[in-house]
């Protein structure tokens, strides 16, 4: 048991204590308040002067999928053979001894979700992992899969565009991704079909039919039973769209399809806050801390978060990165400075984001029955002096702070 005591606790979803504890027991959070009876046997931390919040979680990274200070024999964030790829997991590309995973538990990030990348139209399935390093990537994960990443504009029009191949333009992105949706559409029927099939076999025999012969079961498609989880729902469409027209065609698309959308990136999203806001579709908004570095990005702007969560939307603030995710803090300060609101903003890199990912029943707040992840910074975190001084995750310690010799 541990207790983190007489530190400004920034719960979350339960406002902030300016004295307060955190209560740890069997990896979780037992109590959180400001009368806390904290038993003999706990271990006590002393935060007085400090403060204390969640985990920080970064809702779109690439660690472990890209590591840093390594070639292409590590870099497998990209399948760029095929522009329809949904039935790639990112599971089995993440290297849990990737360098940057230390990193982010040392900055106060324990949890993120990371995946491939945008050079395929459908680049296969994320997974949410906590950042402590683990000897199997399995046992760093919180949730497997974790939506489906795909990709409009520049990306994989440029990617298969240079291979003289389908999609190159605008265009050929939207129906080559509507093919690959029907097509699942059809593979998904008929897997109805033959299971209805099978039932009607089974009643038959029940009623004392004898020579009642099985139905044949279509053949397996792993990219078609991976884009039919996403058909009904079982995971979400995470589309990477940077221009205010592609994400519009990323909605209509959804729409057609009733897919569970959610927008990553979403770059000139103020030029449509009213109409993300009105459709209720959430948006991993970023990188903040970045450069234009193509032409769809020209329009890029730090006000862009604050823009879509004071019309109303619900906004994830996210790096981009592998072990700059480590700056997760400054890119939202960046947007505080810019206007958004700071309490937005800190909702941003926790509960925020952890709901987007589906994970808000573990993780991004300081409540009750929740995983004891949780930071103790010496100030507030967007102040760019501040540091990380204990990061506790399931109730272990993962990072302290040592002091300066």
């Amino acid at each position: 048991m541990i207790a983190v005591t007489n530190g400004k606790v920034m719960t979350i979803t339960g406002g902030t204590l300016a004295r307060g504890t955190v209560l740890v027991e069997d990896g979780r959070i037992a109590a959180v308040g400001e009368d806390i009876e904290i038993p003999e046997d706990a271990q006590v931390v002393d935060a007085t002067g400090k403060v204390v919040m969640p985990g920080l979680i970064d809702a779109h990274c690439h660690v472990g999928l890209f590591p840093d200070g390594i070639g292409w024999e590590h870099s497998d964030g990209n399948e760029m053979t095929d522009p329809i790829t949904p039935h790639l997991r990112a599971l089995d590309a993440v290297h849990p001894e990737d360098p940057a995973f230390k990193e982010l538990v040392a900055a106060g990030v324990t949890t993120v979700l990371t995946g491939p990348g945008s050079g395929n139209l459908i680049g296969g399935q994320w997974v949410c992992v906590k950042t402590v390093p683990k000897p199997s990537a399995e046992q760093m994960v919180l949730l497997e899969p974790a939506g489906m990443k795909m990709a409009l504009g520049e990306n994989p029009k440029r990617v298969y565009g240079d291979q003289k191949k389908a999609p190159s333009t605008r265009m050929g992105n939207a129906a080559t991704l509507r093919a690959a949706l029907v097509d699942a559409q059809n593979y998904v029927e008929k897997w109805r079909r033959y299971e209805d099939d099978l039932a009607a076999v089974q009643a038959k025999r029940e009623a004392g039919e004898e020579d009642v012969q099985p139905p044949k079961p279509p053949e397996r498609d792993l990219k078609l039973e991976a884009l039919g989880k996403v058909l009904r729902r079982e995971m979400k469409a995470r589309v990477h769209a940077h221009r205010a027209d592609d994400m519009l065609t990323a909605i209509r698309i959804a729409e057609e399809f009733d897919l569970d959308l959610t927008l990553e990136h979403a770059t000139e999203g103020y030029k449509i806050a009213d109409i993300l806001a009105a459709k209720r579709i959430p948006v991993t908004a970023g990188p903040i801390f970045f450069s234009r570095e193509k032409y769809e990005l020209r329009e890029m702007t730090p006000k862009n978060p604050g823009a879509m969560a004071k019309a109303g939307v619900k906004v994830a603030i996210q790096t981009d990165e592998m072990s700059a995710v480590k700056y997760l803090t400054i890119n939202a300060a960046l947007a505080v400075r810019e206007g958004m609101p700071e309490e937005a903003a800190l909702e941003a890199i926790t509960i925020k984001a952890a709901e987007i990912i589906g994970v808000a029943d573990r993780v991004g707040s300081l409540d009750v029955g929740k995983d004891a992840d949780l930071v103790v910074f010496s100030g507030h975190p967007f102040d760019y002096r501040t540091v990380v001084e204990l990061v506790l995750v399931d109730g272990q310690v993962a990072y302290e702070r040592k002091a300066a010799v």
